[in-house]
């Protein structure tokens, strides 16, 4: 888990993604980064090449998309229980795993 005051970096700074990915040791495009503000989260994901997974919950989800599914996401998920399943079935998931 990073944290942004322990690294002293915040999002949606590019650093911030780009030190997750050299913590997990792996490439972006291997990461799934899932948040509920487009501005914080999905767009800066995006940007780093990560899958961005948009979880339409608590107030930010609504005020940022309250209607339809936000272009800038990889993947909308309407709760975290169905993040594993959905994230088997998509394109982005490796194959041979």
């Amino acid at each position: 888990m990073g944290m942004s005051d322990a690294w002293g970096i915040a999002k949606p700074d590019p650093a911030f993604f780009a030190r997750m990915a050299d913590e997990l040791g792996l490439p972006p495009s291997s990461i799934a980064y899932v948040g509920d503000r487009l501005d914080n989260d999905v767009r800066p994901a995006r940007a780093a090449g990560m899958v961005a997974v948009f979880v339409r919950r608590g107030p930010w989800a609504w005020i940022n998309a309250p209607r339809g599914d936000p272009p800038e996401a990889s993947m909308v998920v309407e709760s975290l229980a169905e993040l594993p399943l959905r994230l088997r079935r998509s394109p982005f998931a490796r194959t041979g795993s």
